[in-house]
């Protein structure tokens, strides 16, 4: 140890002093005619040299954790499902912000004629607002409610979506409408294939309320029950891919969303309304929030805002891509949104930053109560 600190100590004197001597031989001429001379490190300093940073270099650790250890496996259970891939990668999403009046009938033609225009641009795939047959109001649902289940006259909003969705041959997320089903009261987004058949229905699971002093109050509780199932579509053969459903205050809960990219959905529909307390801040974070974490597209859609109306919507309906990128979006303003989606990104996506394989399963884990109760 001794020797070894000696040899260093006098071998950098030599250094330093060969250093020393080459400046001092050119310090007395100019600048411009002075020649750089670049002392040469004795050879039993430089092997000193290596030794030690050859002791210093950081080698593998046997002991050390490793990416195999963290069991991301085990971060979702039961495992999650593959992302199916549709016939056809690439389509066309409409969104329809529309106008919603007290008039029914005419909320119902007018939702007709903008369904009609999104599939004459080219849209294979239609989403409506929150609510878009009725005023949302506790006091306009039991009013507007419908039995969505008997169909028919009882609920012309669904008749209506079924005859378009089998004549223009598209796929209709249909926002949400009242549903009554017995005594009880549900804010219900219906969902009808390009046969015109019903093939999903999601009744929302988290019910709005909110109490701001002096901002804005509302109780969805009042007259609406929650919903208990999440609701995800596989619509693979009909091109427009896996979609989860979710509605407007639905968007809050993360684990909602993640239950559903773990199901393999490509898409997250959330029809919604937000307000003009809620809207500015959160409405757009939201979005583009479960579209980054869970790596897939995230739709909203929206009413018009209304400002004689009892509740004031935000408006803003949104595509948000796989990398929480805003696609397309509008203002407060009616409007029909025509962008495309490209199912193709998603692989792309999760293969340059692959967040399935780094969840840490031994120290967290998310659970889909009803898969794992279904198997």
């Amino acid at each position: 140890m001794t020797s070894t600190a000696s040899s260093l100590a006098s071998s950098k004197n030599l250094s330093h002093s060969a250093i020393s001597r080459s400046l001092l031989q050119h310090s007395s001429k100019p600048i411009s005619q002075r020649t750089l001379v670049i002392p040469t490190i004795p050879r039993n300093t430089k092997n000193l040299y290596i030794q030690r940073y050859q002791k210093l270099q950081i080698r593998p650790n046997s002991t050390s954790i490793t990416a195999s250890s963290f069991k991301p496996e085990l971060a979702t259970a039961p495992p999650p499902l593959p992302l199916p891939t549709p016939p056809v990668t690439k389509f066309k999403i409409g969104l329809c912000q529309l106008s919603v009046r007290p008039d029914k009938e005419r909320n119902i033609g007018h939702a007709r004629k903008a369904i009609e225009e999104a599939a004459q641009k080219g849209a294979q795939l239609v989403l409506l607002p929150e609510i878009w047959n009725s005023p949302y109001s506790n006091e306009s649902f039991p009013v507007n409610a419908e039995d969505i289940d008997a169909g028919g006259d009882v609920s012309p909003s669904t008749a209506m979506l079924s005859e378009v969705s089998s004549r223009l041959k598209i796929t209709i997320v249909v926002g949400s409408i009242p549903e009554r089903c017995g005594d009880k009261l549900y804010n219900t987004c219906c969902v009808f294939g390009t046969d015109g058949k019903l093939k999903a229905k999601h009744r929302k699971i988290h019910l709005f309320d909110i109490d701001i002093p002096g901002e804005i109050t509302f109780m969805e509780s009042k007259t609406l029950t929650a919903g208990d199932t999440p609701t995800i579509v596989d619509t693979v053969l009909a091109d427009v891919g896996r979609i989860g459903i979710g509605i407007c205050h639905d968007i809050r809960f993360l684990e909602l969303a993640m239950i559903y990219a773990a199901r393999g959905a490509h898409l997250l529909c959330y029809p919604g309304a937000f307000n003009m307390t809620t809207g500015q801040l959160h409405w757009e974070l939201l979005q583009r929030i479960r579209a980054a974490d869970n790596q897939l597209y995230v739709a909203t859609c929206s009413p018009a805002r209304d400002a004689g109306a009892c509740y004031v919507a935000w408006g803003h309906s949104t595509l948000v891509g796989p990398f929480g990128e805003v696609l397309a979006t509008t203002d407060h303003n009616e409007d029909i949104i025509i962008s495309e989606i490209d199912y193709s990104i998603l692989k792309q996506r999760r293969a340059s930053l692959p967040l399935t394989k780094q969840r840490r399963g031994d120290l967290y884990q998310l659970v889909d109560i009803q898969r794992l109760n279904s198997h």
